[in-house]
């Protein structure tokens, strides 16, 4: 049979499926192993047939995906998590590496340049940001003055961390939504966070209040800065879905793209809020001396990426 007869053949019947399992409970399902064995047919015969690798990976993907949905068995939720954490976050984020590399260059690129024109050039910082701002972030990080890691009271802190936790994540709940904008959205995020944050830390290092910025920022930068990075690359998947999608239509192409996405931004959440936590408790510490907070930042640093990079590997097999 010709693949484009195939295809005609049993293209509802996909679809159908498709559109079931992205919210379907098993038990209520009574014909899914009728559903599971048919997909599973038409998959051997695509490859024996030698169809098309788009037609092989589709019907591959419905396969698994009923399949795991006949014979899961139920799991708690701290297993659950335990499994994002170890596996299925680094899993995700290495196999999106184009598009997380890609939102690293966004972000970090745009930061490094302003910082160096700033440093070179103090004037420049009135390009990025306003007066009263710059005024607000010299007095935030001013040694001599009378908010510097100045000791707070245990409900002021809760309230900190409060503040820190919707802050964070909704940068990057931003970050990421914005992909539906043709993917564009992120790519504006990213690049205007990274300017503003580099605008900052150059005006700061040239009035001499670097050291106080980086003891602060160091010991919850490596998961909120990462975060906001991975939030980015999970928003543009979703954008090259509806720019693209492919073989599907649009609906079928976002669902696929929101399942490769979804690790990577449960991941960024879980890691926004470890950034608020060290941010609210850690780093505005007085009692900690800069020298142990850029020591253990530094070991976050290489401790978020060694995840990133290392972390899944048998579930990459």
């Amino acid at each position: 049979m010709h693949q484009d007869h195939f295809v005609q053949r049993h293209q509802a019947e996909w679809t159908d499926l498709g559109r079931r399992l992205d919210g379907v409970d098993a038990k209520t399902w009574a014909d899914l192993p009728g559903a599971c064995r048919r997909v599973s047919q038409h998959l051997a015969l695509a490859r024996t047939r030698g169809y098309s690798a788009d037609l092989v990976a589709r019907l591959h993907d419905l396969a698994i995906r009923s399949h795991q949905q006949l014979y899961q068995q139920p799991v708690d939720l701290g297993t659950r998590l335990v499994a994002l954490v170890k596996d299925r976050v680094p899993a995700a984020v290495r196999a999106e590496w184009v598009l997380v590399g890609l939102a690293h260059l966004l972000f970090y690129g745009p930061l490094f340049v302003t910082l160096i024109a700033v440093h070179h050039d103090p004037h420049v910082v009135y390009s990025v940001l306003d007066m009263q701002t710059v005024s607000d972030m010299e007095t935030m990080y001013d040694p001599a003055g009378t908010h510097y890691l100045r000791e707070r009271a245990v409900d002021s802190d809760l309230l900190m961390f409060g503040y820190y936790i919707w802050n964070n994540i909704g940068i990057g709940f931003r970050t990421f939504a914005s992909g539906a904008l043709l993917g564009l959205g992120p790519v504006w995020f990213l690049a205007s966070n990274g300017v503003t944050i580099g605008a900052v830390y150059g005006h700061l290092l040239n009035i001499g209040y670097g050291g106080p910025l980086t003891a602060f920022t160091v010991g919850h930068s490596s998961f909120e800065l990462t975060a906001i990075v991975l939030s980015g690359a999970a928003g543009a998947r979703l954008g090259l879905a509806w720019l693209n999608p492919g073989q599907w239509t649009r609906t079928e192409a976002l669902g696929r793209a929101a399942r490769r996405a979804l690790p990577i931004i449960e991941g960024a959440t879980l890691m926004l809020l470890v950034a608020a936590v060290l941010e609210a408790f850690w780093s505005s510490s007085q009692v900690v001396p800069a020298a142990l907070k850029y020591t253990v930042g530094a070991g976050l640093w290489v401790l978020v990426y060694g995840w990133l990079l290392l972390g899944g590997r048998r579930a990459d097999r």
